[in-house]
């Protein structure tokens, strides 16, 4: 059977298609098709996070997209970091049509369980609680000076520095739709739960440690667990050639 694929891959909160350049060629170059999405919508960065009103809004792409999919046909569908949100939500209105949910790095919720209770202890947990507005909000684009240390050191402190460079020259308001995300109804057992999952950890990630993407799978084992030892939290840009492989495997094994 053809190991060939759709791929759609999903950022994490602050980023954009963009993110996936480098595994997106690759994955291209080796016959694959690829759709990398953009979240939310462009006047997200002209009037800020609060234009887009629901986590509805934001995935609104990523379910256009799985709409858009003939009956027949289905996608590995990836998330990363908070993306692991966004494809939960897909997983769980297009069941049929996911052959299989790779989460990297990403937030990993389980069904029948408030996702926002898995949000709010990474949150504590890391601190960043204390660097949100009330309306759970980062936005990159203010205190530029402290912003980019952070980013230095704990999301691409792996990664060449011109893709450091370019992020910075890329950010995006991040929201958390908290309040949506406090449904204990939006994930089912027999919808979200009946599509295979498979989690990619980042071993040198310093924004979601390794210790908590354990305790992710531990909670709810998926299918499979695949280490890329020396990634930091942006693996696509740190690791791509290992991260890359490691879709190669699961389209291989898809097959």
């Amino acid at each position: 059977m053809d190991s060939k694929r759709h791929f759609a891959l999903v950022h994490g909160a602050g980023g954009g298609a963009w993110c996936w350049y480098k595994v997106a060629t690759l994955l291209k170059s080796a016959g694959h098709r690829v759709t990398a999405l953009d979240l939310g919508s462009e006047s997200m960065e002209l009037a800020g996070p609060d234009v887009i009103l629901t986590l509805r809004d934001f995935v609104r792409p990523l379910m256009e997209l799985m709409t858009s999919l003939p009956q027949d046909e289905k996608v590995i569908l990836v998330g990363h970091s908070y993306g692991g949100f966004c494809i939960s939500l897909a997983m769980e209105s297009f069941p049929e049509k996911v052959e299989v949910a790779v989460y990297v790095a990403a937030f990993m919720p389980r069904a029948k369980i408030p996702p926002a209770l898995l949000l709010q202890e990474f949150l504590r947990e890391t601190k960043l609680e204390a660097s949100m507005n009330e309306k759970y909000t980062i936005d990159h684009n203010h205190d530029r000076g402290e912003t980019d240390d952070y980013m230095a050191e704990k999301l691409y402190q792996n990664c060449p520095p011109e893709d450091l460079e370019l992020a910075k020259m890329l950010p995006r308001p991040a929201k958390m739709f908290m309040e949506d995300l406090a449904d204990e109804s939006l994930l089912t057992e027999e919808r979200f739960g009946s599509v295979e999952r498979i989690f990619v950890m980042c071993g040198d990630d310093k924004l979601m440690e390794a210790d908590f993407q354990q305790r992710m799978i531990d909670r709810s084992p998926p299918k499979a667990v695949k280490l890329i030892k020396e990634a930091d939290h942006v693996a696509m840009l740190s690791k791509p050639h290992e991260l890359c492989q490691c879709f190669e495997d699961i389209a291989k094994n898809c097959s």
